[in-house]
């Protein structure tokens, strides 16, 4: 995609039904995204270079996802000063609790922020994503407050729907 404002950056085509979700946000917000497949252990040279790069094309910011040993959002943070948003991936055989360690627990100096495990973390990194666009453009955060509206309303719709079942 041409001038994205978002990298999505996932370990392994794996994970892409997951993070579809951040897609889904970026899309729903106008945001433009580009997503790309790149390993911290199987392709190092070309994550390094992915992220070293992001800041020069117009990205501002950076969502990274993994499973299992999960390096992948530290080693983007480690090659670029762009914020980075972590999702880490479940399955493996501690169903995502390796990733989430992994992904959380960076040394001092090299931040990552970390999303839940799986799709709401996906989820959650998009609407972070756009939180943090919306820092510099009034539009986005318009459609923030109207995002956060909808989600009341339905909430009142579903309890409305509850109480008339029940009655």
């Amino acid at each position: 995609m041409n001038n994205p404002a978002v990298l999505i950056v996932m370990g392994s085509d794996s994970d892409l039904p997951t993070m579809e979700e951040a897609a889904k946000v970026l899309d729903e917000f106008g945001v433009p995204y580009e997503m790309r497949i790149s390993s911290a252990h199987r392709s190092p040279k070309r994550t390094a270079q992915l992220a070293h790069e992001a800041a020069g094309r117009g990205v501002q910011l950076v969502i990274a996802a993994a499973g299992m040993a999960a390096h992948l959002a530290g080693v983007v943070a480690a090659e670029t000063t762009l914020p980075v948003i972590g999702v880490p991936m479940g399955g493996g055989a501690l169903s995502g609790i390796d990733a989430l360690y992994a992904t959380v627990q960076m040394p001092g100096g090299i931040p990552v922020a970390t999303m839940a495990v799986g799709k709401a973390g996906a989820k959650n990194a998009g609407i972070f994503a756009v939180q943090i666009l919306s820092l510099r453009d009034p539009e986005l955060t318009k459609k923030l407050i109207a995002y956060r509206e909808q989600m009341a309303a339905e909430v009142e719709r579903k309890d409305n729907e509850l109480q008339k079942s029940r009655s």
